[in-house]
């Protein structure tokens, strides 16, 4: 009977025969292009030319008589024989990372990637700020944001390729680990020139006739904003949406051009309200908060930049939600 481990063996033997050795960058170029399914794509991640990637990829390939990935147009997928490999590449890898990570603490010395899945407009707004505070104390740690859907954060968590996921909904599954280090305010945000400007209130009912600019209905902001009024009998159907698009930075952008009013993150907001470009509106009885949550597989094993990090988050809830707030949204305009 063949396995997949004993297919996998197949696969591997020539590793381990006629002294070929096959290098770690090589497997790193294989991973991430296996992430990616695109050579392009994979390139702009590892710093490198495509034609040095598929040459890369080309050159395992020959080496050991094996077909790594099925070449399609501009996109690629994975062979069986790259399938049945992909997971024992992640494992050695990580393995690397571990011993490096290890041969650093000899010194005293943090270094490394600190890889991070971000799914909220919240969370890529914090980040900079953590990670630009955090690599004070460890500038050899070189972090990495990659934005994404909430459920490819949960994707990625789940099958080890993300060690650390940020997203705005608590990610309920045995193994998964879920800290909250920020409370989102969620705020209705219309033009300066909107009679609701001056006067800076309106009532749940008064958001029936207004034209209303929104996000993708998947977002966190969407589904905590309808949450909030359903309280007040209101649905999206009975809105009159005149605008839907793809990002948060873009509802505030048609906002400030006068397209319609918009319930966006207070935190995304920020810099239109300063500069006196947007003006925000209390609607009584309607308090929209959300918790952004740090989450973990607790089968990834740490490296210690990434232990370090984790744990400077979770130390850091108190600055997050006060000064940390406090400088984002209340900073004086240039002169």
């Amino acid at each position: 009977m063949v396995t997949a481990y004993s297919y996998s063996k197949e696969i591997l033997a020539p590793l381990i025969t006629e002294r070929k050795m096959i290098e770690l960058s090589n497997l790193r170029v294989f991973l991430v292009a296996a992430e990616e399914l695109n050579f392009s794509r994979a390139a702009k991640r590892l710093h490198m030319s495509q034609s040095a990637v598929s040459q890369s990829i080309q050159a395992m390939e020959r080496a050991y008589g094996i077909e790594l990935f099925v070449r399609g147009g501009r996109s690629v997928e994975l062979s069986e024989a790259g399938q049945t490999i992909l997971p024992m590449v992640r494992e050695v890898l990580l393995a690397a990372r571990l011993l490096e990570d290890s041969l650093q603490e000899v010194n005293n010395q943090v270094g490394g990637e600190l890889l991070i899945g971000c799914s909220t407009s919240a969370g890529r707004y914090l980040l900079p700020i953590l990670l630009s505070e955090f690599q004070h104390s460890y500038p050899a740690v070189h972090p990495r944001v990659k934005v994404m859907s909430r459920e490819g954060v949960v994707e990625r968590l789940l099958n080890r390729t993300v060690p650390i996921g940020v997203s705005s909904k608590l990610i309920e599954h045995r193994d998964m680990i879920c800290t909250p280090f920020f409370e989102d305010r969620i705020v209705l945000i219309v033009h300066p020139h909107h009679p609701w400007a001056q006067y800076g209130h309106a009532l749940p009912s008064d958001l029936l006739d207004q034209p209303i600019v929104k996000c993708e209905e998947m977002t966190g902001t969407c589904e905590t904003v309808m949450e909030g009024l359903k309280q007040h009998d209101i649905t999206m159907d009975s809105l009159n949406v005149v605008m839907e698009l793809g990002s948060m930075e873009a509802v505030a952008m048609s906002v400030e051009r006068g397209v319609g009013i918009a319930f966006v993150s207070e935190m995304i907001a920020a810099r239109g309200l300063a500069l006196g470009r947007l003006k925000k509106v209390e609607v009584d009885g309607l308090d929209l908060r959300r918790k952004i949550y740090m989450a973990r597989h607790i089968g990834f094993p740490f490296t210690r930049a990434q232990s370090l990090f984790w744990d400077f988050v979770k130390s850091q809830y108190e600055k997050i939600n006060n000064e940390l707030w406090d400088s984002l949204v209340r900073f004086e305009p240039a002169a």
